[in-house]
């Protein structure tokens, strides 16, 4: 249904906007209540598939982004640095919504991200997690299991992120 994805961009858009005024301190991270986490199979910016069992054993920051939201772009050295802050033990994944690889990969390569980032041409990983705006992250505990998410920017690399991401790794 194209319409449908229309609305479901504009709304988003419209998210973006308002994330910058739902950013707070401490960070909120809100207990996950689903059973299962919800499937994640993309192709990385090398045309490699990935799948979210990839990263089995570490604690992984499932963030879904685009390059025109700014809060998103705000957010993604921290993401970084958090990622450097605990090397081999925790991984960052970027979920991109809908753009194409030239223009991501260009994204990338100018903010210097080493983390992975993944494509998402159709929007469908959105739609499973059940993302409403930009940016929206999930935490995944090492056994592959959501902890928590995450509405709207947050430092990283803050303190009390650290703490939070630190008493789930094994």
């Amino acid at each position: 249904m194209p319409g449908g994805s229309l609305v479901a961009s504009s709304m988003l858009c419209l998210a973006c906007l308002i994330a910058p005024v739902a950013h707070a301190d401490p960070p909120r991270f809100v207990p996950w209540k689903e059973v299962a986490t919800p499937a994640l199979a993309l192709k990385d910016l090398a045309g490699s598939p990935r799948t979210l069992a990839d990263f089995r054993g570490k604690v992984v920051i499932v963030n879904f982004w685009a390059t025109w939201c700014e809060p998103c772009l705000a957010e993604m050295p921290s993401m970084q640095k958090l990622q450097d802050r605990f090397p081999g033990r925790i991984a960052v994944v970027a979920v991109n919504f809908g753009e194409s690889a030239p223009k991501v990969s260009k994204f990338v390569e100018r903010l210097s991200i080493r983390f992975t980032v993944l494509l998402d041409p159709n929007g469908e990983a959105p739609r499973a997690w059940r993302v409403r705006l930009l940016p929206t992250s999930y935490v995944v505990a090492p056994d592959g299991g959501v902890r928590y998410s995450v509405l709207g920017e947050i430092d990283w690399n803050g303190d009390a992120a650290a703490k939070t991401i630190s008493e789930l790794l094994p």
